[in-house]
């Protein structure tokens, strides 16, 4: 695929931030299992969009157990604001089998969630629904949103996740389809996260055909994230995504 110039370039000082940041992670020496994970996650994203700027989200997440309740705020140039607040959870059903709903909603009216339905522990599959009231809404979880999802995966010896997961639009007719293909484990103290995504459908500004890519390393504290996304939620716009986080 071809990018511009602009959607080559990462913003002003970026580089530096991430250094910066691996710099500390590194010095820190903490390692991702030696202690429970802190309740609370903050999270600063940069979008940096080939066409339309930058955009920022904000977001804080509480989680315990297999609960948690989110809060956040996204902006940039073109959408505007908005602020949005969500949970999620996993329930128990004995035999291997759990429930995972969620919920969600937003200024603007938005409101969402899904529902899915997963079997198994070390090898596991799942199927997933969601709906939302189609009220104007920027989607962040980049997959679609009013779709089904089938996946599978494994737990490996080591501690490691390695899963598929295809989510499709199943009530808009736009033929999109996201297919991630992605792998968790520990190197040098830290989690090392790698998902591969191929995504195709009806854009905005026609057929979509690509691929793109998302690099995490994850210590006891602090996380980094780093995507590129081309077509972003089928926009004609391809992002670069930045990711930092503290635990807490």
């Amino acid at each position: 695929m071809s990018m511009t110039n602009d959607a080559r370039r990462c913003p002003q000082g970026l580089a530096a931030v991430l250094l910066a940041c691996l710099a500390l992670m590194a010095a820190t020496g903490a390692r991702a299992d030696a202690e429970p994970a802190p309740a609370f996650k903050l999270t600063l994203g940069h979008y940096h969009y080939s066409d339309q700027g930058a955009g920022t989200d904000l977001n804080l997440r509480w989680r315990k157990d297999d609960n948690s309740l989110w809060i956040g705020h996204y902006r940039d140039p073109v959408f505007g604001a908005q602020a949005r607040i969500g949970g999620d959870a996993a329930l128990d059903l004995g035999g291997d089998w759990s429930l995972q709903p969620s919920l969600q909603a937003a200024t603007g009216g938005f409101v969402g969630g899904s529902v899915n339905l997963q079997w198994g522990s070390r090898w596991f599959g799942l199927v997933g629904w969601g709906r939302t009231n189609l009220r104007p809404y920027y989607n962040l979880n980049f997959d679609p949103n009013d779709a089904i999802t089938l996946g599978a995966g494994l737990h490996d010896e080591h501690g490691g996740l390695w899963s598929a997961t295809w989510i499709a639009d199943d009530r808009l007719h736009t033929g999109q389809r996201h297919l991630h293909l992605s792998g968790r484990w520990t190197m040098a103290g830290q989690r090392v996260l790698v998902d591969l995504l191929r995504k195709t459908g009806q854009g905005d500004a026609g057929p979509v055909r690509a691929w793109g890519w998302t690099l995490g390393l994850d210590g006891q504290t602090l996380f980094l994230r780093l995507a590129r996304d081309p077509k972003q939620n089928f926009s004609g716009s391809d992002a670069t995504r930045v990711s930092l986080g503290l635990r807490f």
